[in-house]
């Protein structure tokens, strides 16, 4: 890659992570478009993307620093105690330790496979469109379950059941897949858990946290492999950039879910989506 290309799939990734329109499908999809010969199911690319999800994270740890510090002091107050008590921010803290399981698991084992797909375009502009359409049927199935009972069929946050915490993992685990929005897919599973979307969205960017850092502490290393200084010069300016575009994207969201929902991204995803798959087949884009 460029310098250009770097900073500019930086700003991307930091922007499009926490919005529901998958990061990874942009990443892939943007320089098809573009034209840009960047070798995209090379190790070294997937590396310089976690790198800059690398950074996403510490936007992540920025923006809820408060609510991370009482979540850690939480946790530590449990083990030292060896029991839960009623705390929310401890509850929380395990809801967060029990949703990472599933995805750090699928991580590992479909890791291999999962980097095939990031050469292809058509199959990247089509699971943007699968996104576009699980994020059209949680916010109906919503609707649907919500109807006539009003806000008594909401719950708080930290009244998720354990088993929900590992279904929004579970969930959140189908981002393994460029195309599909890891924020998206976790929010869809939380609102069908009854969380409001505000809850929803919250504990979604909370959970992206300890996943991004595991992902990260297998990826980034290979990028001292390659031996490339300009490959580890443009992941950690890369990084620091997206840092900054993913804390103003969290800003934002964070009031958007005060009173919106997740269909006008799902809109996005699915004309952006059609329009990438229909000249991927047309081999207009590789």
């Amino acid at each position: 890659m460029t310098w250009m290309q770097a900073l500019v799939l930086a700003v991307l990734q930091g922007t499009s992570e926490l919005f529901p329109v998958s990061s990874l499908g942009h990443t892939v999809l943007v320089p098809a478009l573009l034209h840009w010969k960047v070798d995209r199911s090379d190790p070294t690319f997937l590396s310089f993307v976690v790198a800059l999800h690398l950074g996403t994270a510490l936007a992540l740890i920025g923006f809820y620093r408060a609510d991370w510090v009482r979540i850690v002091r939480a946790l530590i107050a449990s083990i030292i105690r060896g029991n839960l008590s009623r705390d929310p921010d401890e509850r929380l803290g395990w809801l967060l330790v029990v949703g990472t399981v599933p995805v750090a698991l699928l991580g590992v084992f479909l890791e291999a496979p999962v980097r095939q797909f990031f050469g292809s375009s058509a199959l990247v502009a089509g699971f943007l469109i699968v996104n576009a359409f699980v994020m059209f049927a949680g916010e109906a199935l919503r609707r649907r379950s919500l109807a006539g009972t009003g806000s008594v069929a909401v719950r708080p946050l930290p009244d998720l059941p354990w088993s929900g915490g590992v279904r929004v993992g579970f969930a959140q685990a189908a981002a393994l897949l460029p195309g599909i929005s890891r924020s998206g897919a976790s929010i869809v599973a939380a609102l069908l858990l009854r969380l409001t979307h505000e809850d929803a969205a919250r504990y979604s960017f909370l959970l992206a946290t300890p996943v991004i850092f595991a992902a990260s502490a297998l990826e980034v290393p290979k990028l001292f492999a390659t031996g490339s200084r300009v490959a580890l010069e443009q992941s950690a300016v890369g990084g620091v950039l997206a840092a900054l575009t993913a804390y103003a994207s969290v800003a934002f969201l964070t009031r958007w879910f005060h009173a919106h929902d997740l269909r006008p991204f799902g809109w996005y995803c699915l004309i952006f989506g059609t329009v990438c798959l229909t000249l991927a087949l047309t081999k207009v884009i590789t």
